[in-house]
């Protein structure tokens, strides 16, 4: 197989033809201001509109509600920063789990720098939060709370419904990153009673540089960035329409496809775990079998690298990820691994495939049998397999 196979789409996705076409227009002959009040700015502030009016039919609310941003990092900063400072007099209590992406924990950590406490939740080995122990940590003086929607890691879905109905009766504002949710499963802030919502344009096949947050009403969330009137004068600066055009036709396009895509990957999702788990010994699936992401197989191996692995596969023409961070020249686990207490021998030999509707069985089993060439060869290199092996044999 010649053709590069790309299961690295929790990475970022593809940007679609129509997508793409949807936006040459407003890179070249459509090219006005929307603040100005000539054609060519009201034309492109009617784009602005459409877009966002896609996105809330996606998410079952009002266009109103939607604001835009340049991506779900600026999405997640705003909704935490400007909450716990519009509400500071409040409270000073935020509560998040340890499995979030970067752009909440390092986000939380600058607010605990500036006098905010942060508590942290625990999952489960799946990577479930505790509702009984959101419970028990809520307080008086808790003004936020943060969940993710779904793991950009181990793909775990979190039971948003039951979290939204918990919260119900608490004042703290509910937050929910959804950047690896929206466009590829149902999200639905109202029925969850979410009160902001994070996504970001390159995870459902729009472009890089552009997202949403969503605020709902009676939400009273002060500007981020100063210096215009753009959003309603909570977000300044000029927009950019050619990418949030994109973003509106990639979510237009998730909304009639979805469905039929969850169906679709979910069921070649389900048909490379079972191989790898009955073709590859000493192979550990992370996160649930049910309530992960479509596309999300995050597996580890002992006796490999992690890492090395990728290099291998990518040398084969697969492109997929690993399950670890470099710090300080050192390979460590991820702090999703280390939060589900998976052992490190595992956790330093994983990797996440991440598919999507254009993935074909074709690919999912020549990815395979290249992985279990890898994986036989990196284990060959490995002085702790060759003693297992005989370890267990004189056993």
């Amino acid at each position: 197989m010649n053709q590069k196979i790309y299961l690295d789409n929790a990475a970022t996705t593809e940007i679609s033809n129509s997508v793409f076409s949807s936006m040459i227009p407003y890179l070249t002959q459509k090219f006005g201001n929307p603040s100005s009040i000539y054609d060519l700015g009201i034309e492109n502030k009617q784009a602005l509109m459409t877009a966002r009016e896609n996105i809330a039919d996606v998410l079952e609310c009002n266009a109103e509600n939607i604001y835009f941003t340049s991506g779900g990092t600026e999405s997640d900063n705003w909704a935490l920063i400007s909450s716990a400072e519009s509400r500071k007099e409040e409270g000073k209590h935020i509560i998040t789990t340890k499995i979030e992406h970067h752009a909440i924990l390092h986000t939380c950590d600058y607010l605990e720098k500036r006098g905010f406490k942060i508590t942290y939740l625990d999952v489960d080995e799946q990577g479930m939060v505790s509702l009984s122990q959101l419970k028990q940590a809520l307080g008086n003086d808790t003004i936020l709370v943060s969940i993710m929607t779904a793991n950009n890691e181990i793909g775990t879905i979190q039971k948003m419904q039951e979290i939204g109905d918990l919260l119900k009766k608490h004042p703290a504002y509910f937050h929910t990153d959804a950047v690896q949710a929206f466009g590829h499963i149902p999200v639905m802030p109202t029925k969850w009673n979410v009160d902001m919502l994070s996504a970001s344009g390159h995870k459902f096949y729009g472009p890089k540089g552009v997202g949403f947050l969503y605020i709902r009403d009676g939400i009273s969330l002060p500007p981020f960035i100063h210096g215009g009137k753009q959003e309603k004068g909570k977000r300044a600066g000029t927009e950019n329409v050619a990418s949030i055009v994109g973003m509106g036709k990639a979510a237009e396009f998730a909304n009639k496809t979805m469905n039929h895509n969850i169906a679709k990957i979910t069921a070649l999702r389900d048909y490379m775990i079972y191989r790898i788990e009955h073709e590859i010994p000493y192979s550990h699936i992370n996160g649930p079998r049910k309530r992960r992401l479509p596309g999300n197989i995050n597996i580890s191996f002992a006796f490999i690298d992690g890492e090395n692995a990728v290099i291998l596969l990518d040398m084969e023409g697969v492109s997929c990820s690993s399950g670890s961070a470099c710090s300080s020249g050192e390979k460590l686990s991820s702090h999703v691994l280390q939060a589900i207490h998976l052992p490190e021998e595992y956790a330093k030999g994983t990797l996440r495939f991440s598919l999507n509707e254009k993935t074909t069985k074709e690919e999912i089993d020549y990815t395979i049998e290249k992985l279990k060439e890898v994986i036989e060869e990196e284990r060959k290199r490995n002085p702790s397999y060759t003693s297992f092996l005989k370890w267990n044999y004189k056993r």
